[in-house]
Parts: structure tokens; C-alpha cells; sequence
């Protein structure tokens, strides 16, 4: 087995093959990466692509946690104890519509859209 000694440690030897070996690494790595990249690339421009989420329906009063935390579609017409003039879901931390829109997604009830000048139960006014 031939054998490469090094100038600065005499006592170190480097196989010959080694220096082949991590050649033909690297190209393994070169080609599997420049073969991955296109596909890749597609599958990152066909999420991109990807419509938007069908719009959530809008919140029935009826609906069960609905009912439970007292929403209204009208805060002017809330009739709970935790109620207090001038809150609605526009102004709660929880409502993530537009500002200005008629109606806007909430985390409270993920499923579906509030209108802005809804209430329940579960008002946080806005920081």
C-alpha cells in the first residue's frame, strides 16, 4: 500500500486512496444534490401555487360553544353579566379579521368567521 508522508508530522501517514475516496464522495453528493434540486423546486412552487383555504362559514348563534359563551351577533344586544358597552369582536384580541371588515376569523372559534360586531363571553380587549 503506497503511503504519503507529511513535511510537518514525519510519524503521520495518509492512505493514497483517501484522496480518491473523498472525491468520489463528493461527486455521489454533487450529482444526488443537482438530481433532488429540480424536484424540490417543483414541489416548493406547486405549494406556492396552491389556492387559497375555502372561506370559513359564518357562526350560528345556535351553535353549541357559541351558545355557551353567549355570542351574539349584535354586542348592542348581549345580555350577559361580562357584558360591558362599547366591546364587540372587532376590538377583542381573539378576532384576526381585517380591520374595518364586516366579519373576521377568530381563535375562540377556529372553524368559523364572527361578525365584527358580534360578542361572547370571551372578550379580551385588544392591547
Amino acid at each position: 500500500m503506497a503511503r504519503i508522508f507529511s513535511l510537518s508530522f514525519p510519524h503521520a501517514t495518509v492512505p493514497a486512496m483517501s484522496h480518491d475516496a473523498s472525491r468520489r464522495r463528493f461527486l455521489t453528493i454533487a450529482v444526488v444534490a443537482a438530481a433532488t434540486a429540480p424536484v424540490a423546486l417543483h414541489s416548493l412552487n406547486a405549494e406556492a401555487a396552491a389556492p387559497a383555504p375555502a372561506a370559513l362559514p359564518k357562526l350560528s348563534p345556535t351553535d353549541a360553544t357559541a351558545k355557551a359563551l353567549g355570542y351574539v351577533e349584535d354586542a348592542t344586544k348581549a345580555k350577559h353579566a361580562a357584558f360591558k358597552p362599547g366591546s364587540d369582536c372587532a376590538n377583542c384580541n381573539f378576532f384576526k379579521g381585517a380591520k374595518g371588515a364586516a366579519s373576521g376569523p377568530c381563535t375562540i372559534f377556529p372553524k368559523n368567521t364572527v361578525v365584527a360586531k358580534g360578542w361572547c363571553s370571551a372578550y379580551a380587549k385588544k392591547p
